[in-house]
């Protein structure tokens, strides 16, 4: 018993030692706790709506100052004319637009009912349902609020479009996201692993004798990658519009265009990943951290963004697949062009350009 006790703390100690294996003991769960505990909200706070009153009454006013002092929306624009919400929505800047109708206020006290038109994002369908029953709610409680002072009771009516997504289908939000996730994987978890594989196994050391040079080397493992994650790209794409009827309103070539640039900006981070690895099982447990939590928590995939706290949405900023994911929702979706979404593919091409630098600095071969 003696023996066995002493081996058991000779373990401990082994443990205790291993800075490593405390990270993965205690350092992962508190983090995947309070990742998941503010990711994974209900509610929803600070959603940017538009609202185009065409009467500028009382009413009117109240009722927004109602909305806008909730605390679940916050105002991005007064619109003047119905074209822009089609172009406010194109530039994702609002998830929701709140139409007043004419004379809204002399409506509702002459007829005792008048109408509201809630056009919301259905790109997203789940935001959408929230976020038009959130409106919805605070609608019903100022009426409730009016309606004690008048015999008659009034009625307001929200007529309620859900714009891009009119039957709410979850494949619009699914299929976009998933396609990012499957690049991110096959691009950059593939490309780190079989490097790292390289340099642990010691072909590399065959690989240096070779004719060919260290970029060749390199560009040579991320060829295939590059032409497997474009097939994957188009069977997805296929998939969706066929097996979905996931529409596809923008350019093929810009859609085109926008996924060969995070199939290499995956590439490059893949790459920058492996000089960071010495072994195998330090790759894959680094960019399952690095890329498979953070592309299903951290990109807009599943949960909103604006529903997590400012920390989050700062690290949210620095996650490629969240603009990826833009873009494929606003090409496919709504129909976009570039000049909508230049800031994300801006976004993309310098975290390209970072990656290949850091990558360029790094990539030293070790043989040992």
């Amino acid at each position: 018993m003696k023996e066995f006790l002493g081996f058991v703390k000779k373990e401990f100690i082994h443990i205790f030692r291993d800075s490593r294996t405390l990270v993965v003991l205690f350092g992962l769960p508190v983090a995947q706790i309070l990742i998941f505990g503010f990711v994974i909200q209900n509610e929803i706070q600070d959603v940017r709506i538009a609202i185009h009153d065409k009467s500028k009454d009382p009413v009117t006013f109240d009722i927004t100052n109602k909305l806008l002092s909730s605390g679940f929306f916050r105002l991005e624009k007064y619109l003047t004319s119905e074209k822009e919400t089609e172009t406010i929505f194109k530039t994702g800047r609002v998830r929701e637009v709140i139409v007043f109708d004419d004379d809204f206020a002399e409506t509702l006290k002459r007829e005792g009912t008048a109408g509201i038109q809630l056009l919301a994002d259905a790109s997203d369908p789940n935001s959408a349902r929230m976020i038009v029953s959130y409106t919805q709610a605070i609608i019903a409680t100022y009426l409730k609020e009016l309606n004690r002072d008048h015999q008659l009771p009034l009625i307001i009516e929200p007529r309620v479009r859900m714009m891009y997504n009119a039957d709410l289908k979850s494949a619009f939000m699914f299929v976009p996201g998933t396609m990012a996730l499957v690049l991110t994987l096959v691009s950059a978890m593939m490309t780190c692993i079989t490097i790292v594989r390289e340099k642990e196994t010691g072909t590399m050391e065959a690989l240096l004798v070779s004719p060919l040079r260290p970029v060749q080397i390199i560009a040579g493992k991320v060829t295939p990658y590059i032409l497997l994650s474009c097939i994957n790209a188009v069977v997805i794409l296929i998939l969706g519009y066929f097996i979905f009827q996931l529409p596809i309103r923008g350019s093929l070539l810009l859609l085109f265009g926008e996924t060969i640039l995070f199939i290499s900006l995956a590439l490059s981070l893949g790459i920058m990943i492996s000089t960071m690895s010495k072994t195998q099982v330090v790759a894959m447990f680094f960019s399952a951290f690095v890329l498979l939590l953070p592309t299903l928590l951290l990109s807009g995939f599943i949960f909103p963004i604006e529903n997590m706290p400012k920390v989050l949405q700062w690290l949210c900023y620095a996650m490629p697949p969240k603009y990826f994911i833009t873009i494929l929702r606003s090409v496919m979706l709504k129909g976009t062009g570039i000049a909508e979404v230049w800031r994300e593919t801006l976004v993309l091409t310098g975290m390209l350009v970072f990656f290949i630098s850091v990558s360029a600095v790094r990539f030293k071969v070790r043989l040992q």
